[in-house]
């Protein structure tokens, strides 16, 4: 497959940004353990940080269409920065508190951008390929991310802020200087013509995947946000997490052939709920840390099966030029997920141990993995009828 330049450097752009984002993870720690908050309110700070990523998200895909794509993404990467560096030096817990919230809201606002380039950018039977290959970018970042969490964490969980701060405007540096600043008057997406398209609120189908990615939203950062505090409850350094999802990545990058066999959507859906149902039903029953790798691997498995797919589906829902729009509200499932997931890990962790926690996720998988072929049927049968009326 080959990708237009400008999409080529973007996604190199985003892996070295992600070779320093790690720093999420261990938010809900260095609330705790270094600023003395309680497992309760850091729970409740980071809800506060997910809550506010989902006007970002909105405002994201709006801005892409208002300032066009280069500018929005710039704007957040640069606002990224600034929220990580205060919370890197927050004297205390209410100043690092209010720089999560400033985090969350500016976190989303280069994602729809930069997806949409992507799916305007690619024909759509490429497109799952396409996004996979940016997954796959990310976690090559991902890897060096997990080696400098595994490093740097062991000395002062601030500098892991430090670090994620520096990339993002590593990566903003490369956008600006390589990637064509668009005139968003000129665009296909210019407000004029975006306002006399249909709501994608009014379309059903996109809901339908808007829902089932919440549910596959909260899976994920449940195992992004709880690893560490699950490590620390058996008695692991919780900086070990990035080890974990190291070993993560690297699977993803090794196995990105498998993509090549040809899956319907719903079997490769379901394939992908069912190895993340044993990733973390292993994850479960394992106390140590070798013991946590193999089960690693499988829900990294899962993973390369789902992720590229589902936005490849959501950008062929979107009316011609609405990608960016789309897309924006396909990703308020991860907003939904990072204001629950913080509350509903940490007091099941507390309450239950991390064993439960897992096991339940693992449930809810398994129950995925069945209903896969009803969840994307719809939105199958919309592409149909609307390739029918024209519309795409």
């Amino acid at each position: 497959m080959s990708l237009p330049r400008h999409v080529r450097l973007l996604v190199a752009a985003r892996a070295i940004n992600q070779f320093g984002a790690f720093s999420l993870a261990f938010l809900t720690v260095l609330l705790s353990r270094g600023l003395g908050a309680s497992l309760a309110t850091a729970g409740t700070i980071s809800a506060a940080f997910g809550l506010a990523t989902i006007p970002s998200r909105l405002l994201g895909g709006r801005l892409a269409d208002r300032l066009g794509r280069r500018r929005t993404i710039l704007l957040g990467l640069v606002g990224c920065a600034a929220a990580q560096l205060g919370i890197a030096a927050a004297p205390d817990l209410a100043t690092a508190a209010c720089c999560a919230i400033l985090l969350g809201l500016v976190f989303e606002l280069y994602e729809p951008p930069s997806q949409a380039m992507i799916a305007d950018s690619v024909p759509p039977e490429e497109r799952a390929s396409a996004y996979t290959l940016l997954t796959t970018a990310l976690a090559v970042g991902n890897t060096g991310a997990g080696m400098v969490a595994e490093v740097v964490g062991r000395t002062n969980l601030r500098w892991l802020f430090v670090v994620d701060a520096a990339t993002c405007l590593a990566c903003a540096l490369i956008i600006r200087l390589v990637l064509p600043d668009e005139r968003p008057g000129a665009s296909a997406a210019a407000p004029r013509v975006a306002d006399s398209r249909p709501s994608p609120w009014r379309d059903r189908a996109l809901l339908l995947m808007t829902a089932a990615g919440t549910v596959y939203a909260l899976i994920y950062m449940l195992m992004l946000i709880s690893l560490p505090l699950s490590l620390a409850a058996d008695g692991i350094n919780p900086a070990s997490a990035g080890l974990i999802m190291a070993v993560g990545t690297v699977t993803l990058v090794v196995a990105r052939p498998i993509l090549r066999v040809e899956f319907s959507t719903a079997a490769a859906f379901a394939a992908g709920y069912l190895l993340l149902a044993a990733g973390l039903a292993g994850y479960a029953v394992a106390h140590t840390l070798p013991a946590l790798l193999a089960p690693t691997v499988a829900w990294s498995l899962g993973n390369l099966l789902l992720m590229g797919r589902a936005f490849a589906v959501v950008s062929e829902l979107a009316p011609a030029g609405a990608t960016a729009g789309y897309l924006a509200v396909f990703g308020l499932s991860w907003g939904f997920a990072t204001v629950a997931v913080p509350v509903v890990g940490t007091w099941v962790i507390a309450r239950f141990g991390p064993g439960t926690l897992w096991a339940a996720i693992s449930i809810v998988c398994v129950a995925m993995a069945a209903i896969a072929p009803v969840t994307f049927a719809a939105p199958r049968t919309s592409l149909s009828l609307k390739a029918r009326d024209g519309r795409i």
